[in-house]
């Protein structure tokens, strides 16, 4: 089976410490668990389902392997002069990533922000199937 590219963008996508995705392998779609505690939403033995069958479900790339940081680090590093300076001064400490996000639309480069993120995500994506031995496909237009 092919997987749908668009089904590990979405995950990749939507990744945060509330909610682990999985790959079901016999459907194609992605699946959640969510942290009980936190979100109130209970799992419906889904938990206990991928337990029992590891072979059916692979772990989807999480927030801490994704590195937002270092993604907008390499966006900066694309930029050159004044912009590139605001930008890596934005990224330091304690708020980066709000402070990033605002400068961005304060110099009017937030579609070149997005964009560059989609095809982040896009070879995120792509790599993870290839060390899944997945094969892949991608929607055509």
């Amino acid at each position: 089976m092919k997987v749908k590219l668009d089904v590990i963008l979405d995950a990749i996508e939507m990744a945060d410490d509330n909610y682990t995705y999985f790959l079901d392998l016999e459907t194609g779609e992605s699946v959640f668990l969510a942290d009980e505690l936190i979100t109130g939403l209970d799992n419906e033995g889904l938990e206990d389902e991928i337990e029992e069958n590891p072979e059916r479900y692979l772990r989807l790339p999480t927030k801490f392997e994704i590195h937002e940081y270092h993604i907008m680090e390499e966006f900066i590093w694309t930029l050159k002069g004044e912009k590139a300076d605001k930008l890596e001064c934005a990224i330091r400490g304690r708020g980066a990533f709000r402070r990033f996000k605002d400068m961005v639309d304060r110099m009017g480069i937030s579609q070149q922000w997005y964009d560059f993120q989609a095809e982040y995500y896009r070879k995120l994506a792509t790599q993870w199937c290839r060390e899944q031995g997945l094969e892949y496909e991608e929607e055509s237009l």
